[in-house]
């Protein structure tokens, strides 16, 4: 059995510019975290005493013969790129809901890269998880995603990760003083919306509008060096919460999509009460909203938006760990 633990994202700036559509032109870059919420694989071969091959537990229940009938398309891309001809179980659950804006997605290739090469007895860089991961969205399940999340996810902590035209990354870990990494912790507020919705869907308008919105996605990559300079200074904090705020309001010019009446009414919300700035997490649509607030404003944000659930969290720096390992052979010795 191998059990693997991969954390979820929150991306502050230069989201958009992580797509190949963008950086194979331009470059990008990104500034973001991940959080203390983690999505669990646990994977084994199966014993060959079933009247099914493989048992795949995620929202169903799957009993196969064969990796080609999973209705899963991660698993089932996953598996049939790995040439994993082995009947195997696999489990998933998270500890918040999926397609919320929190790299989810990426989070579960890159953790289920992880397991199956473990369960072969492959020791993998996170630098290769990642790159796999994004090979596999990409080429294999033919999603209209970015890299920041599977690189994130792989790694951990929070990170500068800059692409390179040819798709390159380099991923540089903030360093950024411990009391001031607490004071931007406690400025942080993450509501849940109730809404999950299907990223690569609003991501493809995105991508196909980003030729005339190179001022725009210009000016998100100028972000994540400002950000940065914040984040390692000794400036006002709130100076991030102004910056997210100026983040959000050109991310919502790039598509219809992005921010629906609900988003803008809560945002709206937000700041009345007291919030400095925040932002939709994610593709767009609904998910997760961060918001920056000071810690003494925070209760009037929450109480403003009181149907809402505020969700706690921590920075995290592990990335995907294996944090179960105790190998079989397809044989079960």
């Amino acid at each position: 059995m191998i059990i693997t633990r991969t954390p979820l994202r929150v991306s502050f700036f230069g989201g958009g510019t992580d797509y190949p559509a963008w950086f194979r032109e331009h470059g990008g870059a990104v500034l973001a975290t991940t959080i203390d919420k983690y999505l669990y694989l646990h994977c084994r071969y199966l014993p060959p005493f079933f009247d099914f091959r493989s048992r795949i537990v995620w929202s169903q229940i799957e009993r196969v013969q064969d990796p080609s009938e999973i209705a899963h398309p991660a698993i089932r891309g996953i598996l049939q790129w790995l040439k994993i001809g082995e009947g195997v179980e696999i489990h998933h659950h998270g500890d918040l809901p999926a397609r919320t804006g929190l790299g989810s997605s990426s989070s579960f290739s890159v953790g289920l890269l992880h397991a199956l090469h473990a369960l072969r007895g492959e020791l993998v860089s996170k630098r290769k998880l990642a790159e796999e991961a994004i090979y596999v969205e990409q080429q294999v399940l033919q999603e209209n995603v970015g890299v920041q999340d599977q690189i994130q996810s792989a790694f951990g902590g929070l990170n500068r990760i800059d692409i390179r035209t040819d798709g390159s990354f380099e991923v540089s870990p903030l360093v950024v003083r411990a009391g001031r990494l607490a004071a931007l912790q406690k400025h942080l507020l993450l509501l849940y919306t109730g809404l999950s919705r299907h990223a690569s869907e609003i991501a493809a308008e995105q991508v196909s509008t980003m030729g005339s919105k190179t001022a725009e996605l210009k000016a998100m990559r100028a972000m994540v060096d400002e950000g940065e300079r914040i984040l390692v200074g000794n400036g006002d904090l709130r100076d991030f919460g102004r910056l997210l705020h100026e983040s959000w309001t050109l991310k919502r010019a790039l598509s219809t999509k992005i921010a629906p009446a609900f988003v803008n009414e809560i945002y709206d919300t937000a700041l009345q009460a007291g919030a400095d700035g925040g932002k939709l997490l994610g593709a767009g649509g609904g998910g997760f909203m961060l918001i920056f607030v000071e810690p003494e404003r925070r209760g009037a944000v929450i109480q403003a938006l009181a149907k809402l659930l505020p969700v706690p969290f921590q920075f995290e720096r592990g990335g995907t760990q294996i944090v179960l390992y105790e190998p079989t052979t397809q044989n079960g010795h």
